[in-house]
């Protein structure tokens, strides 16, 4: 977890937009395991230690339902520090018979992949320890083994799930853009990671400090899909964390060398990717 503190660039919260937040509360709640940190009309922040917001949820004015073939939302990644941790979700998952989607080994880390009620991606992951991690031309090895479910549930057998554990934080988030070439330009060229993995001409892995990635983008969903509206169901923002304002002060010249679009919002600034994803630039506190 030492990807997730200065001086890296890393994701700090997620916003995601849903159709019923009494219906989506219960879910983060009951079977992911959040608490809630503040709560106002159709909006809630919640976290896994009762300080750090991790996960934003609201349910917009005239919400439509998930937009199929856009950009935005792969998955969010809530990253455990243990594998026991890991092991006592996956049992918790189980007894409670929602369904899981996946389950990978990616030499790097392992991970559980489901959705929730409204469609919107989660992976719930540990990594293993980055002194593994194989190295090849400054790409990071990773792979999509089966997930050896029965070593993980025997390592959490002894834990008993009582939400997320206090260490929780946002791994990455993986994210369906449309093009693959102006989006590595945004964000190396104008944010400032560093490729780690490339798949061909469909998929690119981001960090800075030799994380396996901070970010994940895709056009799985299509070349040139298109921008969802703003009211339906899924990505509204994420939060991108700056070591110190220098930094922040530096990615924004970048960003806006490259005819970025950045503007104010109280003391963060709003950048949009190509593909119209929407990122605040905060400075950690």
């Amino acid at each position: 977890m030492e990807f997730h503190r200065p001086p890296h660039i890393y994701v700090g919260k997620v916003n995601i937009k849903v159709a019923d937040l009494e219906r989506s509360l219960t879910f983060y709640k009951d079977l992911i395991g959040f608490q809630i940190l503040e709560q106002s009309g159709k909006r809630a922040i919640l976290t896994a230690n009762g300080r750090t917001p991790l996960l934003i949820i609201e349910q917009p004015d005239n919400v439509i339902p998930k937009q199929r073939r856009t950009t935005g939302l792969y998955h969010f990644a809530l990253l455990l520090p243990n594998r026991s941790d890991l092991g006592a979700v996956l049992r918790h998952l189980l007894q409670n018979r929602y369904p899981i989607e996946g389950g990978s080994d990616h030499r790097v880390s392992e991970a559980l992949y489901l959705s929730d009620p409204d469609g919107n991606g989660i992976e719930i992951y540990r990594d293993r320890p980055s002194t593994s991690w194989e190295w090849n031309n400054n790409e990071v090895v990773m792979t999509t083994e089966p997930l050896d479910a029965e070593s993980l549930l025997n390592e959490g057998e002894d834990v008993k799930w009582e939400g997320l554990p206090n260490a929780t934080l946002m791994g990455h988030i993986h994210l369906h853009v449309s093009q693959i070439a102006n989006t590595e330009q945004f964000y190396q060229g104008g944010l400032g990671f560093d490729i780690v993995t490339r798949y061909g001409n469909q998929a690119l892995f981001m960090s800075t400090g030799r994380y396996h990635h901070h970010i994940g983008l895709n056009t799985w969903n299509g070349i040139g899909a298109p921008t969802p509206v703003e009211n339906s169901i899924g990505l509204g923002s994420f939060t991108l964390i700056f070591p110190d304002s220098m930094t922040r002060d530096k990615i924004i010249e970048q960003l806006q060398s490259i005819d970025a679009p950045v503007t104010k919002k109280a003391s963060n600034y709003i950048t949009k990717d190509p593909s119209g994803n929407t990122i605040e630039l905060q400075v950690n506190e």
